[in-house]
This record gives C-alpha cells, sequence and structure tokens, in this order.
C-alpha cells in the first residue's frame, strides 16, 4: 500500500455533510482497545482528533479479517479501509465496517502505563514515558488548547500593529542582575542563557520598533521544587513606545480576554475532554495598589505583610480568594510596587519615588505577568543599576541605547505555562509543557 493511501480523514472528519452513508474510507492511528465478544469484535482506533469505533461481524466477514482483528495489541498503529455506517448508537455517531486492516508497527505488551484513562498513573510515570502519555485525550487536549492559544496571541498582536521579534538566548551579562543563571561556554569566554529578553525589548525601543512582542524561551536557575515552577519556560513578552503602565496593562487584559474567547470558540471538544468551562474575563480588570493589597492581607491572614515584602504563596490565595468573592473575577492586577523590591528599569514616580510604576497581573491563586513603564532617561537609570549593587559596566551595550534618543515606553512579559495552566486548572505547570525541565528532570 502506498503511504499517501493510509489515510483519507481524521476521525472527526466523518460527518453526514462531510462523507456519505457507506462510503469508502481510510482511517490511520492506534489501537485503544479491542472487544472481542465471540460474534462480534469491536475495534476503537484513536487519532489526533478522535475516536472511532471497528465493527466487525462474524458471520458476514472474512475469517482471516476477523482473527487478525481479535489478535490486535493496544497501541499498535494500524490503518482501517472501509465503508462508513451513521449509526446513533455508535461512538460519535458512525462505524466503520472494514474491508481491510493493516498493521503499519505493532506495539510491545505491556504497555509503560494506561491510555484508556482506566488507570490513574503519576505525573512522573506519565513524564518518563511521555510518547504515549501525549496519546491520552486529557494531555493532546491541553497542547491544542496551547496551540490555539499562542495562535489567538499571534493574532491579536498583529491585528494590533506589533512587529514580531527573537532576541538573543546567549547573552554576556544578566538580564536583572542577580545569580539565577545557567552559565555555559561560549568559545573561549564564559556566556549565560538569557532569563528575559529584556533589555533587547527595550533597544527596539530606541531602535524605533514602537510596538514589539516574543513569544521564545526563557532559562532561569532557580532551585524550585512547586507545581509552578520551570527553569526553561516559554515567555511571551511586549513593549510598547509612547506609552505608560496603564497603556500596557490595558493591552494584557484585553489580551486575556481574546485568547479566552478563541478557546472557548475552537476548543470546544478539547475543553470537554478536561471538563473544563470557561468564561471569558470581564474587562478591565480590578486594579490594587500594593498598600490595599497589605491591607487586605493583614485584615484576612494569620500571615502578616509589611510595607517592602513580597506576595508569598498564601498572600496570593488572600488576595485573589477575596477578589473573586468580591467580584466574582479572577484575574486583577496590583499596582504601585515599591521601587526597591522591582528591576532596577522600573520607572519611580516623580513625586514619590518611592513607589514604582509597576505591576503584576494575578490569577487567582498565582502570579502571571509582571510588568512597569520603564525608565528612559540615561542619568536615571544608571543610578537605579548602581542602587541595587550592579556595575553599569557590565550593561553599556544597554545603556548605549538610551543615549542616543529614547522614547517613554512600557511593557510586560508572561509566562506561556502558566497562563494555560490557570485557564485549564491543570493542578501542575509541567501538565502544559511537552518535555519538562525543572531542577530534578533533564530527560526526556
Amino acid at each position: 500500500m502506498s503511504l499517501a493511501n493510509l489515510r483519507t480523514h481524521y476521525t472527526a472528519d466523518v460527518k453526514p455533510e462531510n462523507v456519505d452513508n457507506g462510503q469508502k474510507i481510510t482511517l490511520a492511528g492506534w489501537v485503544h482497545e479491542v472487544r472481542d465478544l465471540g460474534g462480534i469484535c469491536f475495534v476503537v482506533l484513536r487519532d489526533r482528533e478522535g475516536k472511532a469505533q471497528v465493527t466487525l461481524v462474524k458471520k458476514k466477514i472474512d475469517k482471516e479479517l476477523f482473527d487478525a482483528a481479535r489478535r490486535l495489541v493496544r497501541e499498535s498503529v494500524i490503518s482501517v479501509t472501509g465503508s462508513v455506517k451513521f449509526e446513533e448508537k455508535a461512538p460519535n455517531g458512525y462505524e466503520m465496517l472494514p474491508d481491510e486492516i493493516n498493521v503499519l508497527n505493532g506495539a510491545a505488551s505491556p504497555l509503560p502505563m494506561d491510555t484508556t484513562g482506566k488507570v490513574e498513573a503519576e505525573l512522573d510515570t506519565r513524564l518518563d514515558s511521555r510518547f504515549i502519555d501525549l496519546r491520552r485525550a486529557e494531555t493532546t487536549a491541553v497542547f491544542k488548547i496551547r496551540h490555539e492559544s499562542l495562535q489567538a496571541i499571534r493574532e491579536y498582536f498583529v491585528k494590533n500593529n506589533f512587529i514580531e521579534t527573537a532576541t538573543p538566548k546567549v547573552v554576556a551579562t544578566a538580564t536583572e542582575g542577580g545569580t539565577a543563571l545557567f552559565p555555559i561556554t561560549y568559545f573561549d569566554r564564559e556566556a549565560f542563557l538569557n532569563q528575559s529578553p529584556q533589555l533587547f525589548k527595550q533597544i527596539l525601543m530606541s531602535g524605533g520598533f514602537d510596538r514589539v512582542f516574543e513569544i521564545g524561551p526563557i532559562f532561569r536557575a532557580e532551585e524550585h521544587d512547586t507545581r509552578r515552577h520551570l527553569n526553561e519556560a516559554t515567555s511571551i513578552d511586549v513593549e510598547v513606545s509612547f506609552a505608560d503602565h496603564f497603556d500596557v496593562m490595558e493591552i494584557l487584559e484585553n489580551l486575556v480576554a481574546y485568547v479566552y474567547a478563541r478557546v472557548i470558540e475552537n476548543c470546544k471538544v478539547s475543553l470537554e475532554a478536561l471538563g473544563v468551562e470557561l468564561k471569558v474575563p470581564k474587562t478591565p480588570f480590578l486594579k490594587l495598589t500594593y498598600d490595599e493589597v497589605i491591607e487586605i492581607i493583614n485584615s484576612r491572614s494569620e500571615e502578616k505583610m509589611h510595607w517592602g515584602d513580597d506576595l508569598g504563596t498564601l498572600g496570593e490565595h488572600t488576595v485573589g480568594d477575596y477578589v473573586y468573592e468580591t467580584t466574582g473575577e479572577s484575574h486583577y492586577f496590583i499596582i504601585d510596587w515599591p521601587t526597591e523590591i522591582k528591576p532596577f528599569y522600573a520607572m519611580p514616580y516623580e513625586d514619590r519615588p518611592e513607589f514604582s510604576k509597576s505591576f503584576d497581573m494575578m490569577h487567582r491563586t498565582m502570579e502571571l505577568s509582571s510588568g512597569a513603564q520603564r525608565i528612559h532617561i540615561p542619568d536615571l537609570l544608571k543610578s537605579r543599576i548602581e542602587s541595587q549593587g550592579l556595575n553599569p559596566d557590565g550593561f553599556e551595550f544597554y545603556l548605549k541605547a538610551f543615549e542616543y534618543g529614547m522614547p517613554p515606553h512600557a511593557g510586560w512579559g508572561m509566562g506561556c505555562e502558566r497562563f494555560v495552566m490557570t485557564m485549564l486548572g491543570t493542578g501542575n505547570i509541567r501538565d502544559t509543557v511537552l518535555f519538562p525541565r525543572d531542577r530534578r528532570r533533564l530527560s526526556p
């Protein structure tokens, strides 16, 4: 058989408006299940889009074909050619009456894990056998929704006059200072995997690109071991000239609503597979000041927060619950953070420099995005670098861009995995990346 003839349709394409009753088609995929009832045998074929029931009646079919179907091993790869019979009682409303079943590649037995959903597997077991786990309907659904989300994000930015960029992932200096870097050997020099495209985004503002976005990998050598941290992640980054932090917050909240709407519209089957019901978040999102957040936490939690503290996990949950109880929404902003706990490039308020023109976009359970109006004044930027114990000489390539006409600008970054995790309520960020990298996992 020619490889070109191994499939004419996906299982989900077989509908009365696309295929005639009795029409000959060819499906290809994996053996999901075999049910041998003696005089009748059902083979459930699974492909990327769903499942189809192949029905073999012993009295009506060639004995060799019937016996071959009974012997099929689960997760073997097969191609089935036969007639479509639309039947309301059959899964997906139709069944296939086969003329031919070709085994393209057999599967070993027993399987490393169950793919039918009848036996739960631990996350580590699933990740160790990711090639099998990816065949599960629930796992496939997560990555279809992630794909749709990224497509919608790109579409939103293009519609809003952004230019997509790609910045270096091998760099000579830390983006934001600190030690959370993976060092590598770059010929005869030490280099690092980039932890953020931040400095390059700002250089592009000096270059006149005006509105840019990037979707790309970031690397952070932080020794976290939690359900919401990764050491390699995908970051969605934005920078906009002639804008302040309120302008880019509006871009962000509208993007979130746009993506949710697209997922609801185009991912109905995947959402159903996960048992997830989404609603489009209402915009504009609630904005709480840092000082208001302290008041909320200290009035509702035994764990107190002091001015200058960052928000801990318990604090995030406390404020998230407050917002949900009062608004019915999960997304909100925390604005006006203390200057000293934000990166050096966050612009302080002129009349109260202890506060910065910065924000975090929060979900009910965690931070999703961080952003700010950036400092565009060279002397102030150098001063802020020094105030954080960093040497401006290490940022010469970056600071040069501010000496020859840098416009006011603002931006933000958002982790793709956290965004998908909170959208779907997966419970663990590793469920939202194909091959996660954390402090303990480097394979597969």
